[in-house]
């Protein structure tokens, strides 16, 4: 029974958690198209889903990810083997990327955009390494003690350098690699590992050392891949690519689109699909769990029906988004560049970012444990609105750089600059957490319909090129609510300061 009324509690909240998009839609649907969407009881059936989807993924997280991340951290930290936990965690990064959906999708593209310059598969490879040597590096980081501002400030130093010299027809890819690098899923899990390990370490602090993973994993990537196409465009020859598919992410396609047959039958196919995207997760923690150390999982069946409930739920909420909101969302995109009052697309930029950032489950589940892990310094419901008005200004900038066709290497160089900087100025306890919190912003909600987005106003605004222009919003998604957590942080140091209190 408590169960049930515990469950019925996160289905309220992750009702709460949607109803900004549904005011988004609803003003721009009835107040500035005004008119009804076509397929409105779809629609409403499939945000009802959404919200089911949600609550069985947060239930999932705490049943099953959250305590193994954590007890995977305590048997290692109690092996007191250094290597053993530096493989464990490549083994984990680079599983949990080289089998993403996301990353596949923008392999392609980087393959299309490149004309056979940059290899797809070979592109896979290097970013699931680069994350997995930066999961790895993150977990010495943790056990060293080290603070992850000069981590931060030495990489975004390299990627402002490296995104100078990188060709403009690879750097939006390379930041939107970046991106989806960090998933619904593994955004907790390796979260939960950082933390972990931190708890279980004498003298570390789970806010300051336990945060930092998901940051990093995020930003290795995007220098790695500019080198990569610094070479390929220096030295590599064209070739001819044909498109497996349309310019747009197609994670979510993947998993909704029908298969031939009964739609009971394709459901089940969708369903399994996104088993086999997390099974080389579940295959490296339960390898390392039954055969380095050695020892059974506590509450196995309780475990493994976790990871079970964040795929149902995972499920569920794709499904109900492909339902509910991408097509209004898409469609509306397209109408309103077709408006002659540009204003309109600024405002449903930032109004869209800032709601889709709210209902991101990963952001929901961090900013709990950023929250717990804060004890009294944090709030996570501050948290996730600092980071939805980051996203939101972020797309909005995004949004106007390609309506003004500018470059998007000044954009991106001053941005991270202007991280580089804060990371400096800010508090030591906010840095880790505010550039996780800017790698979970980039997950199943948002990145489907900003890509969208730049690729609607990309396609229907003359002299732009859908191929480069179209992409890098999921960049500026991910820089800004670095910005706004930061400046947050520092505000309320220099306030605590003037009144003599002690943050």
């Amino acid at each position: 029974m408590d169960q049930l009324r515990e469950f019925l509690g996160i289905l309220k909240h992750s009702f709460r958690n949607l109803l900004p998009i549904i005011v988004v839609v609803a003003f721009f649907q009835f107040a500035v198209m005004r008119q009804v969407p076509d397929d409105l009881l779809p629609i409403t059936f499939g945000l009802l889903v959404v919200v089911l989807g949600v609550a069985l993924f947060l239930q999932g997280l705490e049943m099953g990810i959250f305590p193994i991340g954590k007890n995977l951290s305590n048997d290692f930290a109690k092996k007191g083997s250094l290597s053993l936990l530096m493989i464990f965690g490549f083994c984990l990064g680079f599983s949990a990327v080289i089998a993403e959906p996301a990353l596949i999708a923008v392999a392609e593209q980087a393959e299309l955009i490149s004309e056979g310059r940059v290899n797809g598969f070979t592109l896979r490879l290097l970013v699931a390494s680069s994350v997995g040597l930066v999961v790895a590096l993150g977990v010495v980081r943790i056990i060293l003690g080290h603070s992850l501002h000069w981590y931060m400030i030495i990489g975004y130093i390299t990627v402002v350098v490296v995104t100078f010299f990188a060709p403009e027809e690879i750097v939006g890819l390379a930041y939107d690699s970046g991106g989806v690098t960090t998933n619904i899923v593994t955004v907790p899990l390796i979260a939960a590992l950082g933390i972990g390990l931190a708890v279980s370490l004498r003298g570390r602090n789970a806010l300051t050392h336990g945060f930092g993973l998901v940051g990093l994993a995020v930003m290795v990537p995007m220098i790695s891949v500019q080198l990569y196409g610094i070479v390929v465009y220096s030295f590599g020859e064209t070739g001819v690519v044909e498109a497996n598919g349309p310019l747009l992410d197609p994670t979510v396609d993947e998993v909704v689109e029908p298969a031939a047959g009964s739609l009971l039958l394709g459901m089940v196919k969708d369903l399994l699909t996104m088993f086999r995207d997390v099974l080389p997760i579940i295959a490296v923690v339960l390898f390392f769990q039954y055969l380095v150390i050695r020892k059974s999982i506590a509450h196995f069946h309780k475990v493994m029906g976790g990871f079970v409930l964040v795929i149902v739920g995972l499920y569920a909420f794709v499904v109900g988004l492909k339902l509910g909101l991408f097509p209004i969302g898409q469609s509306m995109a397209e109408q309103l560049i077709g408006l002659d009052m540009i204003v309109w697309v600024y405002l449903f930029a930032f109004t869209i970012g800032f709601a889709t950032t709210l209902a991101e489950p990963a952001l929901i589940a961090i900013g709990q444990k950023a929250e717990e892990a804060g004890k009294g310094r944090l709030n996570g419901n501050v948290i996730r609105v600092l980071v939805a008005f980051g996203v939101a200004i972020g797309i909005t900038i995004g949004v106007h750089r390609i309506i003004t066709g500018d470059s998007i290497h000044f954009y991106i160089m001053g941005g991270y600059t202007l991280v580089i900087l804060l990371t400096w100025l800010s508090p030591r306890y906010i840095v880790a957490l505010a550039y996780d919190l800017g790698g979970v912003t980039t997950s199943e909600v948002t990145v489907p319909l900003v890509t969208a987005l730049g690729i609607g106003l990309a396609t229907h605004i003359e002299g732009r090129n859908v191929l480069i222009d179209g992409f890098g919003l999921i960049a500026f998604a991910s820089i800004f609510p670095i910005v706004t957590v930061m400046l947050y942080a520092i505000s309320v140091e220099l306030v605590a300061k003037a009144r003599g209190v002690q943050t």
